[in-house]
This record gives structure tokens, sequence and C-alpha cells, in this order.
């Protein structure tokens, strides 16, 4: 089976937030929003660099990780279209099941926190301090 359809089908049967392939590792992640990508990218870069990615959720904050780690492919269950725009101008590749104007706070009740940071935001770069700031508040 090839290794796309062995990532997405990990996220399904595990029910985690993500699996990351990268040269012959693959881990999964458990955790919610971006705080997975967001210490792998400031923690330890290898990890995204070149790596295929199948997510559950992607929205424009987790999309601008991505592209800063230089993610080769992602695979989202749930993309927005902020987040599909920002990944469409970069060199990952992305391939997903369901656009969503934007992706909903765990409430239910609004914009999430991150997506709503990011919205103004043209780059992966800009987003960057943005996130950065969010995930060090929830610390």
């Amino acid at each position: 089976m090839p290794l796309k359809r062995q990532l997405i089908e990990r996220l399904h049967l595990e029910q985690c937030s993500c699996v990351i392939a990268n040269n012959q590792t693959v881990m999964s992640f458990h955790e919610r929003g971006v705080k997975d990508l967001h210490r792998l990218l400031h923690d330890q870069t290898q990890p995204l660099k070149g790596a295929f990615i199948a997510d559950k959720v992607v929205g424009k904050g987790a999309a601008a990780l991505m592209i800063a780690g230089e993610v080769k492919w992602v695979y989202a269950k749930v993309i927005s279209r902020a987040a599909l725009a920002l990944l469409d101008s970069s060199d990952t590749e992305v391939e997903y099941e369901v656009e969503v104007a934007y992706i909903v706070n765990r409430s239910g009740t609004g914009v999430c926190p991150v997506e709503q940071l990011c919205a103004t935001y043209t780059s992966a770069k800009d987003c960057l301090p943005a996130i950065d700031k969010f995930v060090r508040a929830q610390q």
C-alpha cells in the first residue's frame, strides 16, 4: 500500500490529530490545534522537512507551520479555504476531503482563534509570530 494511503488510514484508525512520515519514521500525534506542529517546527525541524502529513483539520495556522517546516505533502480531512489558498501558493502538495469557509472553534460558536489570528496575513512567514504568541499563551 502506498505511504500516503497508509498515513490516511492510520489517521482514521488511531483517531489521532495527525500522522507524520519522514524518511523511515512515522509518528502519530494527539494534541489539539497547532501545538504538535508548532513544537516540531521549533524544537526539531527535521521531522517536517520533506515530510508527508495526514491531518484531521488544517486551518491557516497549521498550513503556515507546514509551509515553514517545508512539508512536501499534506492530506486534510477538513481544510479551510484560507489554508488551501496558502498551501496552493507554496510547494506543498495538498489533498483533502472537505473544504470549509473557516475552521470552527472548539465550542462550535465561531472561528478558531488561530484561524482568526492568521486571517489578515498573506504569507506563512507573516503568520508565525502570531502563532508563536498564541501557543506560548496556552502553556
